[in-house]
């Protein structure tokens, strides 16, 4: 098998790689694909994320959102990754931030670095579907991204840095309906922080 054909061919309708789907649809063993996938990593064809996801470096349209809900299926991006994107805070982060029903992980490559913190199934919810070009990824409405900081931070016996918020891109009914299912503590810091920003109007 010429595996810089197939990584060539592959390129063309995706930018991940999936261990056992190569293995499936060349009709090889996994670990034939997976030496196979080791060697041309060393070559710099290929870069391992995590047990059987690597990303194809022949395809130049790579995003690394694109790996978001192929590490965990159950999980959207949120926190810091969220606001930024939607215009609420404007220092983004050196990491994806994410959150997961599942168990929290971080998967680190020398391209990318996608932490993903655990949230209860009570509040995995308040998400969109995005597409990139080649899959979809699922991020949070940015009310819900703010209370997902919020609440985690508190979790972790932190202090969320509120003052960075730009306001105009919140929703604000919305983010008071969202609030009242999280935790009394964190509905009540969306409020003293609205009535702080309506003082200073």
């Amino acid at each position: 098998m010429n595996w810089t054909t197939i990584l060539a061919d592959e390129s063309r309708t995706n930018s991940i790689l999936r261990l056992d789907d190569l293995a499936h649809r060349y009709n090889i063993r996994e670990i034939v694909a997976r030496n196979a996938l080791r060697r041309h990593e060393a070559r710099g064809l290929v870069e391992h994320i995590s047990n059987k996801v690597y990303i194809n470096k022949l395809n130049q349209q790579f995003s690394v959102r694109e790996l978001v809900n192929v590490l965990r299926p159950d999980s959207y991006i949120s926190l810091e990754s969220a606001l930024v994107d939607r215009g609420i805070i404007s220092q983004s982060p050196a990491v994806l931030t994410c959150v997961t029903s599942a168990y929290p992980k971080t998967f680190s490559s020398p391209s990318v670095t996608i932490v993903y913190r655990k949230i209860s199934h009570e509040l995995f919810w308040g998400f969109e579907q995005q597409k990139t070009r080649y899959n979809s990824y699922c991020i949070a409405e940015p009310e819900k991204a703010l209370l997902d900081w919020i609440y985690l931070c508190r979790q972790e016996g932190l202090t969320t840095p509120l003052d960075e918020i730009n306001v105009q891109f919140l929703n604000i009914s919305k983010l008071r309906s969202y609030a009242k299912n999280f935790p009394h503590t964190v509905e009540e810091v969306v409020k003293e922080f609205l009535l702080e920003r309506i003082q200073a109007v």
